[in-house]
């Protein structure tokens, strides 16, 4: 299938053979070495098709062969594995603040790792020279890399002509998504706790990103408030109740309004210890310094971080009660504040969603923090190279 943007990862119908190699790909990534005839019991594949899979896999270096099963009688069945060592893939994360760039190998594991500031005259120099950097120490020839993934959010227009300055500078398929919808997947693909099918993450307060029955998801600028739904997954009213709703995912600051509203009761005289966690400068002070007070029994600390925990866990009731998740993962940087955080979100969730979902669903901070969306796009570059296997 095609998606209707180019450079878009796909997010939509997928056709017959784009989901058996989907299931072929998540098989392996997660349980190979395995075996041939091990992939078709578990896909209900039958055992020619996968064997003629399995070989363009291997002719595409996709795959390669790894030794030999334990036998059952009969012939030793010959295993497979994802090439790890011969195939990377780059994810680059388009923030607000910074350009974080990732190569990994095929079971994104990280191979190196930048971070650089995203000027906001530049920010395509800025991400070009990231993936020059990141080549150069992780000493991984560009003929190896075979596909880069690219998060941002949708609200950010320069997103199209950074993706094309990349493809013309470096000749690699490159992709893109919204920051949120990278971070969903790759939570779902990378973090224990969020194995689940149906997925909500909070990308603080700058966008959600929904993954729905495993492989569908979508992300919600929450400043541009721009949508991509797989249409297969979610009905025109749930459509429409999405839209109308739409106050509840209105922004309130990069940072939940955390930093803003420290400094502004800061200027007003009231006495912190976010003051000396600044070290006396007001310029200083960010969302960690005022969690690391809040930790330290801080009043006012722990007053703002409980509000901010309570206008998110309004949002996140709302689209429990919409999408009914399995899975709500916390993350943008405000996971760091830990339970300071969950508990405020998780009593108000309790109050606001319908009691069969709220006592049903499991809220988690997020296990890949600043690199969920490098991680999750270069997660989804590697699923695109399956796809288009």
């Amino acid at each position: 299938m095609d998606t209707e943007k180019e450079g878009l990862f796909h997010h939509c119908i997928l056709s017959d053979k784009e989901r058996k190699n989907l299931a072929i790909f998540e098989l392996v990534r997660k349980n190979g070495p395995i075996s041939r005839t091990e992939i078709s019991h578990i896909t209900d594949i039958n055992i020619v098709s996968i064997s003629n899979y399995v070989k363009e896999y291997i002719s595409s270096n996709i795959l390669v062969e790894t030794g030999w099963d334990v036998s059952t009688g009969g012939r030793r069945p010959e295993l497979v594995e994802l090439n790890t060592k011969s195939l990377y893939v780059i994810g680059l994360d388009i923030g607000i603040s910074n350009i974080i760039a990732t190569i990994t190998d095929f079971s994104i594991n990280v191979i190196a790792k930048v971070k650089i500031p995203s000027p906001a005259a530049d920010a395509k120099a800025a991400a070009l020279n990231a993936v020059e950097e990141l080549l150069t120490i992780s000493k991984v020839e560009r003929s190896k890399i075979k596909a880069i993934g690219i998060g941002a959010a949708y609200s950010n227009d320069r997103s199209p002509s950074i993706r094309k300055a990349i493809v013309e500078k470096f000749g690699i398929s490159t992709f893109m998504g919204s920051d949120a919808a990278c971070a969903a997947f790759g939570e779902k693909q990378l973090n224990p706790k969020a194995n689940a099918e149906n997925l909500l993450f909070m990308y603080s307060d700058m966008g959600c990103g929904i993954v729905i029955k495993g492989d569908a998801y979508f992300g919600a600028g929450g400043n541009a408030g721009e949508i991509q739904i797989s249409r297969e997954h979610i009905s025109k009213e749930e459509e429409l109740l999405f839209f109308r709703g739409s106050q509840y995912l209105k922004p309130w600051g990069v940072d939940l309004g955390i930093t803003q509203t420290a400094k502004h009761e800061i200027e007003k005289g009231i006495g912190t210890k976010i003051v000396a966690c600044a070290k006396g400068d007001l310029k200083n002070i960010t969302t960690e310094v005022v969690i690391e007070a809040a930790r330290q029994d801080d009043d006012l600390a722990a007053d703002i971080v409980r509000n901010a925990g309570m206008n998110l866990g309004i949002r996140i009731a709302y689209l429990v009660n919409l999408f009914n998740p399995e899975v709500v993962v916390v993350g943008g940087g405000i996971e760091k504040a830990g339970e300071l955080i969950l508990e405020p979100i998780r009593k108000t969730v309790k109050k606001l969603a319908f009691s069969g979902q709220a006592n049903i669903v499991k809220i988690i901070t997020s296990a890949l923090g600043e690199d969920a969306v490098s991680l999750g796009a270069a997660s989804l570059a590697t699923r695109e190279i399956f796809l288009k296997a």
